[in-house]
């Protein structure tokens, strides 16, 4: 393999610029040539794609996005789109792909290499750490973190006010940004899509704690409960407790998304871009390079996509016993 392409799709993570570093300095220390896409698959069909060199990655491993851009291809979707990107890749002479980003990233990589025979290993570039194959995705760490700052920030404000707060972390399909923050923050009671948690024990959380004098609380609740967001179930709370309870909501939103990556999701990208590379060398397609128990495995995307990665509810069962 002397060509290969490499991009990020989807949501950005903190720490994707991590893992394009060591794509493209190991690229370099193989002897491979490298190109990077920008804007994902949209730049695939669109042909926005440029050589890189050692220096083109020079002083990123501490920038938060990606200097690839990312997006959303509905072209892609469709098999005229794939034709397109193929068509580009091949007048390049690229021939393998990494590709940086979550479940929808490989999902169109699968297919992509099913048709056209293009050998793809992915990385895990995702906050919300859903993606079976890894213990661990890029950006997770920081995330948890930027949530954690919030919430102890917060945790003030609602200490000298007896405020009920209800903040809201991403999370659509996965709670782990929420049962994670939640234990360091020290919230009363964490609501996550995987586990249904009703409004009456929410109300039963808080009158308990009421009960023995406590007089704020703080409950975190992931975008995707299925009791709905934050601010619905502060409404819902609101009709069954006591009319003079001070509630308050914060979405924290896309803040998890930006800022510096901390070391171990620099250390993680870079372990995880380096060994989909070699990875890529080696034979690998249409798998995701991922950490287990501290060790490199690949995971086929089709596992990957489809398989779940439940959350562990001890963590869950944590929350309650330490917000006694």
């Amino acid at each position: 393999m002397k060509r290969i392409g490499v991009f990020t799709s989807g949501g950005d993570a903190p720490g994707m610029n991590a893992c394009i570093r060591a794509v493209v300095r190991g690229a370099c220390y193989h002897g491979i040539e490298v190109f990077g896409i920008r804007r994902g698959y949209s730049g695939m069909i669109a042909g926005d794609v440029y050589k890189m060199e050692s220096h083109s990655v020079s002083n990123i491993v501490q920038r938060g996005g990606t200097i690839l851009k990312s997006a959303r291809s509905k072209e892609f979707m469709t098999p005229e789109g794939r034709r397109k990107a193929y068509d580009n890749l091949q007048s390049l002479g690229i021939e393998g792909l990494i590709a940086i980003g979550g479940n929808g990233t490989f999902t169109g990589a699968m297919i992509f290499g099913n048709e056209y025979g293009i050998p793809t290993v992915g990385a895990p570039g995702t906050i919300d750490n859903d993606l079976y194959g890894t213990d661990y995705t890029i950006g997770f760490d920081t995330a948890v973190n930027t949530a954690l700052d919030a919430i102890d920030r917060i945790r003030d404000t609602a200490s000298s006010h007896d405020r009920i707060f209800f903040i809201e972390v991403m999370g659509r399909d996965s709670g782990y940004i929420a049962i994670q923050s939640g234990i360091a923050g020290g919230a009363e009671l964490v609501m996550v899509p995987e586990v249904l948690t009703p409004i009456s024990q929410v109300v039963d959380t808080l009158k308990q704690g009421w009960s023995r004098s406590k007089s704020s609380s703080i409950i975190i609740v992931a975008e995707g409960d299925e009791e709905g967001s934050a601010q619905e179930v502060a409404d819902k709370i609101k009709v069954q407790v006591d009319e003079n309870a001070d509630i308050r909501v914060t979405t924290l939103g896309h803040t998890q998304r930006g800022g510096t990556p901390s070391a171990y999701d620099r250390i993680l990208a870079s372990r995880l871009g380096l060994g989909a590379l070699e990875g890529l060398i080696a034979g690998q397609k249409n798998v995701m390079a991922g950490i287990i128990n501290n060790e490199l495995v690949y995971t086929p995307f089709e596992d990957t996509i489809r398989l779940p990665k439940p959350i562990n509810e001890d963590l869950l069962r944590m929350v309650k016993i330490l917000s006694v």
